[in-house]
């Protein structure tokens, strides 16, 4: 598969998964570092600027449908403004090796926590039915 059909391919697995608020830099980050080679904080930086049209064309959507608490949302994104820029300035200066580790760690937590949460939904509806 040549580069150019990679890369579509790759965003556009990654795009559904963003339009549905799932994260789509969960599959972009890898595949960007397995498939063509980029290191951990360009593929970051990548997921991040592919995330910006995609995240408005989903908050537009999420908008008109009324799926939005304005009011609890004001705090994260107060809070998450200086904290993502304490977090580029940490990703920039660390070893690319070091950050992939952490976000393997990370994804690696995730996964299993959402193994662990839907086999006790599959218990929970099991014995309540």
């Amino acid at each position: 598969m040549n580069v150019k059909m990679l890369t579509s391919v790759i965003g556009f697995f990654s795009g559904i998964l963003s339009g549905m608020g799932v994260g789509g830099g969960m599959l972009l980050i890898p595949a960007l570092r397995i498939f063509l080679d980029v290191n951990q904080q360009s593929a970051q930086s990548i997921n991040l600027f592919c995330f910006i049209p995609s995240a408005l064309c989903a908050l537009i959507i999420h908008i008109k449908k009324k799926n939005i608490d304005f009011r609890s949302a004001l705090p994260i994104i107060i809070t998450g403004i200086p904290f993502s820029l304490l977090g580029a300035f940490i990703c920039v200066n660390i070893p690319s090796k070091l950050l992939g580790r952490f976000f393997g760690i990370f994804i690696l937590i995730f996964g299993i926590r959402e193994i662990v949460t839907g086999f006790r939904l599959q218990k929970r509806k099991s014995t309540d039915g």
